[in-house]
């Protein structure tokens, strides 16, 4: 199989734009060629491409693929839609899906036989718009709670379960330089990300901020730095940020996703373990956030092309090509009798095949305006953990905005 392939990283949006239409343009003069676009990252894109090519020459295919930016696919996907350039095949986070399928651009899997039979319902909730499945996610991710065993053990601890549990080890763990525990409380969706597991786990929703299970569950969190058991710098730290900070050993404990297990795996003396992250009281359920990149087939107008790409789609997320990518990229199976597979073999991993059973999409509840519910969540995390207002007062005041 011959493929080529087009790395953009932070080019401008317009080169972007440029760029993908030009690909978007070959692949359709090619009748035995399929354009995929994806985001991977350089690291992760040779895992894809070997899959890709195995997948297109099932199909009796070539392929190109394009690796792009995540932050400017949006807005290009949407202009390629109405130009009708684009790709075969394309990859979106999964919280993109619906947004892209309400606009019409993108073709029912069930048209070929793609139904995610044996895949959790949160996947099936991501890939799913107005009743039908229109993405599909190979390997998903969510956030669990990583420790330092020895730091752990020294202070004759057992990992926390429970908000109590969590709070008083953190507390117990934080010495003059080491902090208990680190998050990412950015305000961008990475903070909102991190700040759901206790929201929903507490029976909280994003169309009301306001409630008592909301509030109790920022007062948690922002009780956390008040404490002194986690840093006031969560507000500006990403997740490679707080993965930093726990590989430095300056936390103890921290809230983070599975991505980082082959970082965690190359540091020197860390012995690190981790456990699904606590719930209010014993004998809750964790319900986090869901995380992963679906594949979609866009609707271009050419329906032999895209009963091939449909077909390719079907073979990119099998089983197999599901370990294989699970293993590379630091993630979970979507499929829940291979990420049981996957989780005999690494103790870790199980810790987030057991999350992402009862793991929830973002857009479960609001559907395309989520965006606007992650904005609202992330603000009044910002508020209330640099004292601007408490919880209370925060949540109220992103509730009322429209």
């Amino acid at each position: 199989m011959r493929r080529t392939h087009t790395a953009v990283g932070a080019a401008s949006a317009a080169a972007v734009v440029l760029s993908l239409s030009a690909c978007a343009d070959q692949g359709r003069a090619d009748a035995d060629t399929l354009v995929v676009t994806d985001t991977m990252s350089a690291t992760s894109a040779p895992i894809y491409e070997e899959i890709y090519d195995a997948c297109a020459a099932e199909v009796g295919m070539q392929v190109r693929a394009n690796h792009v930016a995540g932050s400017g696919l949006i807005a290009t996907v949407l202009q390629q839609a109405s130009s009708r350039t684009l790709p075969d095949v394309l990859m979106l986070d999964n919280p993109d899906v619906q947004q892209i399928a309400s606009s019409g651009a993108l073709s029912p899997l069930g048209d070929y036989g793609i139904t995610g039979d044996g895949f959790p319902q949160g996947v099936i909730d991501a890939g799913t718009y107005d009743g039908a499945l229109y993405g599909i996610a190979p390997v998903v991710n969510s956030i669990g709670l990583f420790y330092d065993a020895e730091a752990l053990a020294e202070a004759g601890l057992e990992p926390p379960r429970t908000w109590d549990q969590l709070r008083a080890a953190a507390a117990e763990l934080t010495t003059e330089d080491r902090y208990g525990i680190a998050f990412s409380a950015t305000n961008s969706f990475e903070g909102t990300w991190q700040l759901l597991p206790f929201l929903w786990s507490n029976g909280a929703t994003e169309d009301d901020l306001d409630s008592p299970e909301a509030v109790r569950a920022l007062e948690l969190v922002d009780a956390l730095v008040a404490d002194g058991s986690a840093s006031a710098s969560v507000v500006n730290w990403s997740q490679n940020d707080v993965n930093d900070q726990f590989l430095a050993g300056n936390a103890a404990m921290m809230v983070n996703g599975p991505w980082n297990m082959p970082s965690l795996e190359a540091a020197e003396g860390l012995e690190y373990d981790s456990v699904p992250l606590p719930v209010p009281a014993p004998g809750d359920t964790l319900v986090a956030p869901l995380g992963g990149e679906a594949f979609t087939v866009p609707d271009t107008g050419d329906p032999d092309k895209m009963a091939r790409a449909g077909e390719f789609v079907d073979c990119v997320v099998g089983g197999e090509n599901q370990l294989t990518m699970a293993t590379g990229r630091g993630a979970v199976p979507a499929d829940s009798a291979v990420a049981a597979e996957a989780a005999r073999t690494n103790p870790t991993v199980a810790t987030f095949v057991d999350t992402v059973q009862t793991a929830r999409a973002r857009t479960a509840l609001l559907g395309p305006d989520w965006p606007r519910a992650a904005t609202q969540i992330y603000t009044a995390e910002q508020l209330a953990l640099t004292d601007t207002e408490s919880p209370a007062e925060a949540l109220e005041r992103v509730a009322g905005q429209d």
